[in-house]
């Protein structure tokens, strides 16, 4: 956590609405494996981060709320008994549909101030929008004593993407943010939110993440274009998620899907085999299977389920080209963001040097590196 934001968000609050606020921190997250799998209710293994969003919030004597945020240089006003997401798509709707589904569950929140600003590259694939809702989410029931639990803050999050942002994403990103634990990854089942917590030893190698700085037009469409074509295959086989969907059952119904759209769906089973086989490398300390089980996934997003880039699929041909690098594939929605790489730790600036010119030389445009570490989830900050 960036004790450095904390005290900027702290002072800020303080400055602008001449009080002391809740403050809150809520996690990025990287996906070490499983992608588009959660809303097929599927398995994942997602983390926590050291970065992240810093939220103060407090009650107003005003008959309105007022939200600010730092980073955008952006406030919004809103009235409470008129909760309407905004057209164009903004921060915004994010703060006003996670107040919305609050009230949805029949709890009261009252007018409140907010600050809050990040240190999580936006557009990065490191889910700043389910750090900001919440985060949000918690300061709310915090500040309100609302009583919710996590489980339940989860929830209004992602329904708060869904019906005012207009992304169908499934639970990964919000239930990583708020159950995150240090050096540990989540193997989340997202059909029951079971879930497992297990130890990210990664011995002489470390996750270096490598931002394309891009984010093609397709970002959004296409990941709700991915959604229903999975609706199409269980709607033709009946079944409530291809969690439940065999290979056998898959090939039952090729000929009534077009090429691109049976891939997909061979991709979603053979990505769900992969993070079980990864999770277990995890607990065998098998650093180098994890590896190429990133390798196997990252062709299987690019050439199957169609969610890379020209800029992705570089980024990860250069570092396989690596000696030193055992893994490494594309990362979060897809069509631009990150790419996640295990890196020997004595090799990772040289690593960092290479891919900055070869991407730059390329692309003639800059890649941005990050070093992170596995982090707590969603906490208050006493």
């Amino acid at each position: 956590m960036n004790t450095q934001l904390v005290n900027t968000i702290r002072d800020r609050y303080k400055t602008i609405f001449k009080a002391e606020g809740v403050l809150v921190f809520s996690p990025g997250r990287i996906n070490l494996i499983g992608e588009h799998t959660d809303y097929n209710n599927g398995f994942v293994l997602p983390a926590a981060i050291d970065k992240g969003i810093v939220l103060a919030l407090g009650r107003s004597s005003n008959n309105h709320s007022t939200i600010v945020s730092m980073d955008m240089n952006e406030e919004l006003v809103i009235d409470l008994k008129n909760l309407e997401r905004i057209e164009e798509s903004s921060w915004k709707n994010y703060i006003i549909g996670v107040i919305a589904e609050i009230f949805k569950t029949g709890k009261q929140v009252e007018n409140f101030n907010c600050v809050f600003a990040g240190d999580i590259p936006v557009g990065s694939g490191l889910s700043s929008s389910a750090a900001l809702e919440n985060s949000l989410a918690l300061g709310c029931n915090e500040l309100f004593s609302l009583g919710l639990n996590k489980n339940e803050l989860i929830y209004i999050s992602q329904k708060a993407e869904h019906n005012y942002v207009g992304v169908n994403c499934g639970v990964m990103d919000q239930y990583a943010s708020i159950f995150g634990k240090h050096n540990h990854a989540i193997f989340l089942d997202c059909k029951t939110l079971q879930s497992e917590l297990v130890p990210v030893q990664l011995q002489k190698y470390e996750i270096v993440l490598v931002n394309s700085n891009v984010k093609h037009a397709l970002a959004e469409s296409g990941y709700n274009d991915r959604y229903s074509v999975c609706k199409k295959i269980i709607k033709l086989l009946n079944k409530p998620s291809l969690r439940e969907v065999s290979f056998e059952e898959l090939n039952s119904i090729k000929t009534k899907l077009s090429e691109s759209d049976y891939r997909k769906g061979v991709y979603v089973l053979q990505e769900n085999d992969r993070v079980v086989a990864c999770k277990n490398a995890l607990k065998d300390n098998d650093v180098e299977a994890v590896g190429r089980l990133l390798f196997e996934s990252h062709i299987g997003q690019s050439k199957m389920y169609d969610i890379s880039c020209t800029e992705l699929d570089f980024l990860v041909d250069e570092a396989k080209k690596s000696a030193y690098v055992i893994g490494a594939r594309m990362m979060g929605g897809g069509f631009g963001g990150c790419t996640i790489n295990l890196v020997l730790k004595k090799e990772v600036e040289d690593f960092k040097l290479k891919i900055s010119k070869a991407y730059k030389k390329n692309f003639n445009k800059d890649c941005s590196i990050y070093n992170v570490k596995l982090g707590d989830g969603t906490r208050v900050i006493k």
